[in-house]
């Protein structure tokens, strides 16, 4: 991966040290949730209490009792621990934190490229928890109700000590181009008619990335490629998934007129040259500068594209 593509990766920054190896403490969260220095990064309805380019901080003394506290790791600069507290209401804050109000929150898909590293990565890692456990508070085994343990890294069930840990789902994004280099967009049935972005998918059981990436890429245009190439990956914890960045070519004898959508993921597909893509875009909407598919678009054109660039697109 180059580093000027790695560079347009918000989500894929980080800047702590995760200290997997402390999370089986089982005084760990007890002592930093006391300890005035750790930093705690709230998360409430998937937003986090921040300001427009960074997250705020606060200590144990403004969380009630309750509050699910998940061990994020230590800052690389000054050794300072984060923990996210994850909270359903002001109710569940007390002090100076209960005067938060709406515009205290923030979404990852609208501030992340704002954001340091540092905060990029914990909100990033923050959320995929955030999310993992709002839907595991019972055992997928048993059925059982489940409790935190190990730093917020495991959930255990009550009726038979059975371990459930998280999770993330492989997805392939890929840029399709063709003989003279035309990139290959469409638009998926979700969105508004004039919306367009890179094919993508994701991986299946017993499924290798490459043959994911050509199942995929033909699945929603009905065109073979060949020779794919991984460029990188981004977490996108929405809520649970990994964008794992491809190229591929059309394969040999393929014609690239000969697309068809699949009519349900996708209802249309257009080629670009890079003179195309950059006349159209105040015809059509491309992905938002916070996914990976608009790293990979401009990788391919050269540049970044300056409009089009307050939207925050899914992938």
């Amino acid at each position: 991966m180059s580093q000027e593509f790695r560079a347009r990766l918000a989500l894929s920054r980080e800047h702590i040290d995760r200290d997997a190896v402390s999370r089986t403490s089982a005084e760990l969260m007890q002592g930093l949730r006391h300890d005035p220095t750790t930093r705690i990064l709230l998360i409430q309805g998937g937003k986090a209490a921040a300001s427009a380019t960074e997250l705020r901080f606060f200590t144990g003394d403004d969380l009630g009792d309750e509050t699910v506290l998940v061990y994020l790791g230590r800052d690389l600069d000054d050794d300072s621990a984060y923990l996210a507290a994850f909270i359903e209401t002001s109710s569940d804050l007390k002090g100076a934190s209960t005067s938060l109000t709406d515009d205290d929150w923030h979404d990852l898909r609208v501030i992340g490229t704002a954001l340091s590293a540092r905060d990029s990565g914990l909100f990033t890692q923050a959320l995929a928890l955030f999310n993992w456990h709002a839907v595991h508070g019972h055992s997928p085994k048993t059925g059982s109700q489940t409790v935190v343990e190990d730093g917020g890294w495991v959930r255990r069930a009550l009726s038979d000590d059975s371990q459930v840990f998280p999770r993330t789902d492989p997805a392939v994004i890929v840029l399709v181009t063709d003989d003279q280099d035309r990139l290959l967009l469409g638009n998926n049935a979700m969105w508004e008619a004039n919306r367009y972005s890179l094919l993508a998918g994701f991986v299946e059981p017993g499924e290798s990335l490459e043959s994911a990436v050509i199942r995929e890429v033909f699945e929603e245009s009905g065109l073979r490629v060949v020779e794919p190439e991984y460029l990188g990956s981004q977490p996108w914890p929405f809520p649970a998934s990994i964008m794992l960045g491809f190229r591929a070519k059309l394969a040999p004898g393929e014609k690239p007129e000969n697309h068809l959508a699949d009519g349900e993921e996708i209802l249309s597909l257009r080629w670009f040259s890079r003179d195309e893509l950059k006349s159209a875009t105040d015809e059509i909407k491309l992905p938002g500068p916070i996914s990976i598919a608009r790293a990979l678009i401009e990788e391919w054109l050269g540049e970044s594209l300056q409009n089009n660039a307050d939207w925050a697109f899914r992938r």
